[in-house]
């Protein structure tokens, strides 16, 4: 089973630290899966990852709420936003290129719609709003060999 982490967010800065962390870690073949209810900081969280990871702290990423993915070509490797929150299920997750996103990085919002096809070898990271305005608590689990450093 693998080891649990809980990071107390206690602002925005806090929490784009995290992603910082986390894009230097990146690498092919990483799936990180990004639970919560909505508004807990998935989508933000997400950017600042993609943001980092491409060294573009300008870089626009949009939420791919309606077009269900979108990617980004890092130097780490080619990565794919996935924002799962209209699909009922894994049913449509073929047509969306989901067995070739898995050679790169995948960032997936909403993976309870993966099913049978979350990546077993996944970092799973689940928000929650915290106290303040923009805090959050961030439950971290999986990656046991880079857990240590993504939680420093």
């Amino acid at each position: 089973m693998p080891r649990t982490v809980t990071l107390d967010l206690k602002d925005l800065s806090a929490t784009h630290a995290l992603a910082v962390r986390l894009a230097g870690l990146l690498r092919a073949g990483d799936a990180v899966l990004l639970d919560g209810p909505l508004g807990a900081g998935k989508s933000e969280f997400a950017r600042a990852v993609l943001r980092a990871a491409a060294g573009d702290p300008g870089l626009e990423v949009p939420s791919p709420t309606f077009t269900l993915v979108q990617s980004y070509d890092l130097p780490a490797g080619i990565a794919h936003h996935y924002d799962l929150y209209r699909l009922d299920g894994p049913a449509g997750l073929d047509e969306l290129g989901w067995d070739e996103a898995l050679e790169g990085i995948v960032l997936v919002e909403w993976p309870d719609r993966l099913g049978a096809l979350a990546p077993a070898g996944a970092l799973r990271i689940s928000l929650e709003p915290g106290q303040a305005e923009d805090a959050r608590i961030a439950r971290l689990a999986g990656w046991d060999d880079r857990l240590k450093a993504l939680a420093a």
